[in-house]
This record gives C-alpha cells, structure tokens and sequence, in this order.
C-alpha cells in the first residue's frame, strides 16, 4: 500500500486562527476547522468498520468527542492526525462493543478455493465514488488526494474485517495513513515491537485471504473505459436476458454473492456461488421465468470499482422499481465477482427509486 508523505497541510495559519477560536468556545470556529477533514475521517471509519452507515455514525461521534477536547489540543500533532486518532479510538470502541462481529467471522464459511466471497462480512457496505472523490478533494495531505483501489477495494474492506482490532488499526494506521510505528504504538497502547508484530500478522493474513499476487489491486484509480464498456454489454445482457452474452462476459470461476436483502428474499447471513454455468442456472428463472419481470439496469461506482443497479418491473405495476445494487470486479477483460447488496442503498449512490416504464433509458449515473 502508497504511504501518504508528511505535510502541515494548507492554509496552516487560517487554521492556528480557528484553533484558538475553537478553543476559546466558538462552536462555528470549529465547524470550519473540521469541516474539509470530515469525508476523509468518515473514510478512516469504514476501513475500520466495513459499514456506510456506521462509518458516518464513527465520523459524527469523532467530531463530538474532538469538540468536547478541543481545549485539551495543543497542536503538537496535526489537526488531521489528532482526528484520526480519535476516529480510531472511536471505532475500537464501538468494536468492543460488538464481539458479536467476531463471532460470526469465526464462523464464517469459505468456499472451495479457502478464500472467502467479497462479502462474507454480513454487515458489509460499498462505498460511493461520489464519497470517494470528496475526500480526495479534502485531502489536507496532497499524497492522500488519490483513493486508490489499492486501499478502498471491497474484497480488501471485507478482507480487514477478519483481522483482529489491534491488527486492524496498525495495518491502517501503518500502511494507508502512513503513520510512524511510535505513534501508531502510543494510539494503541502497545510497544514498538508489538506494532510491528501486529501489522506483519496482518499482512500475512491479508495475503492468505486476497492471494499473493495484489497486483490486481495496484490499478488506476478510476474505472477505465474498457471496465465502462464491459459494464456496459454486461447490462445490456442482463436487460436482454441474453444467456450467450452474459457468458462471453463471466469468467469461468466467476462468483456472485448476496448480502442480506440484496434482491429482497435473502436471510440474514451473505450467501453465494461461483462458476459461470451455476450462475446462469440460478439466474435463469429471473431471466427467463414465467412471470415476465423485465430488468432495467443503471450504471453507477463503488470502491472505484463499476457497479450496476438493477430495477426489476412486475406485470401491473406502474414503474420500475429498486431492486439490487451489485459492485463489479474486473480483471483481464472478465467479470470476475459480482457483489450484490440491497436497494435501500440506492438513497447514498443517489439512485432513484424507481423508473418510469415508457421513457428512454436515463443517463449512466457517474459517468
């Protein structure tokens, strides 16, 4: 993983005035100050947490506890550090809370190859691009403006969450933010050497759950036009129900997974499946049942990965409506994973609810 460089960040004497200000009570003082650090705090959470929503829960709670120790703060440290730092406390607290999570990780299955489906996290969440990109433009750092796949990818979202907590934070506070082994060590209470165990564990355990090679990761950091195109004919196939396209598309050890809800009949554990035929053969009574549903796709990003959200209408209904999101993966011109989630997170990608029956198709959603 890219290590962000060292800097004060901009407008370092603007933010000494709001300091003090913030420090003498001024709660709009303070509002300002942490404002540009919030998208990146709310990022800092969801790779400590895997969830969207609980990420903004952490970030709001985050500047709650810095506003009430705004007084305390003596500048010896980065606004941007001191903040995560309290993120981080933040999240290992609420984490602590639910070793209800550890549990159900221990328990989890894994499929024939040993390594878990992207989502084998039940309380997993993608990330919207849109997201994304505020907290590059946020960045106070320049080396952190770009949020790489490298660092945000789902399968490496789900992939920290089977760490323990301590391995967690070090292999992020470490590896993504940068920071130095003393620091992270006093965060976590640990010694030097117990930091430096801590985040080779977690390499290791990363490496046995995503594979050696993390070349896949190290890509650009948007979708490029081929993943745009292949997206593309994907949708249209799956509109077409086109099972001779949609196999020219899935990779032969291709898998699908379903989180809890995702297309509204699924339990409250992520299940999937792998292998292109076994994905046509379970999808092929939506494609081609009796009951003429008919599919309407959008495309949209995740993860800076593609994404697709499906609209599903049913014989007398008036429109389209939300069915299921699914995040794409990629990799030499196949679709590889396909990650599904349900529609009530359509609100946070700004997806519409529904579409009318008659128009022509609306534009692709982030693009």
């Amino acid at each position: 993983m890219t290590r962000p460089s060292a800097s004060t960040g901009p407008d370092a004497v603007e933010e000494a005035d709001l300091v003090r200000a913030a420090r003498r009570g001024e709660d709009a003082a303070f509002a300002q100050l942490v404002a540009r650090y919030r998208p990146d705090l709310r990022l800092h959470c969801y790779r400590m947490l895997g969830s969207l929503e609980e990420s903004e829960d952490m970030a709001q709670e985050t500047l709650l506890r810095a506003w009430q120790a705004i007084g305390q703060y003596e500048a010896r440290a980065s606004m941007r550090t001191w903040l995560h730092r309290i993120a981080t406390n933040a999240c290992l607290d609420l984490l602590a809370r639910q070793q209800r999570r550890r549990r159900l990780l221990m328990a989890a299955p894994a499929d024939d190859t040993d390594v878990p489906a992207p989502v084998a996290v039940s309380w997993l969440q993608p990330y919207p691009d849109s997201l994304l990109d505020e907290a590059a433009d946020t960045a106070a750092e320049p080396a952190a403006a770009a949020v790489t796949r490298e660092t945000i990818e789902l399968a490496l979202i789900a992939a920290l969450q089977f760490l323990p907590e301590a391995q967690r934070a070090a292999l992020i506070l470490r590896d993504v933010l940068g920071w130095p082994a003393a620091e992270c060590a006093q965060l976590l209470g640990l010694s030097v050497p117990a930091v430096n165990s801590a985040l080779q564990r977690a390499r290791t355990t990363l490496r046995g759950r995503l594979g050696t090679d993390r070349g896949q990761w190290r890509r650009n950091t948007n979708v490029t036009a081929q993943e745009a195109t292949l997206l593309n004919r994907y949708m249209r196939a799956i509109e077409a129900a086109d099972d001779q396209a949609l196999a020219t598309l899935l990779a032969p050890t291709a898998r699908v997974s379903h989180q809890p809800g995702a297309g509204g009949h699924y339990g409250t554990e992520p299940t999937w499946y792998a292998g292109r035929a076994t994905i046509l053969e379970r999808w092929a009574p939506a494609l081609h049942g009796t009951h003429s549903i008919r599919m309407r796709m959008l495309a949209t990003r995740a993860n800076r990965q593609p994404a697709a959200a499906t609209y599903i209408h049913i014989p007398g209904e008036p429109a389209y409506r939300a069915f299921s999101l699914s995040v794409v993966t990629i990799h030499q011109g196949l679709l590889t994973d396909l990650a599904q989630f349900g529609p009530e997170l359509f609100p946070a990608f700004r997806l519409p609810d529904s579409l009318p029956l008659h128009a022509s198709p609306p534009p692709i959603n982030g693009s």
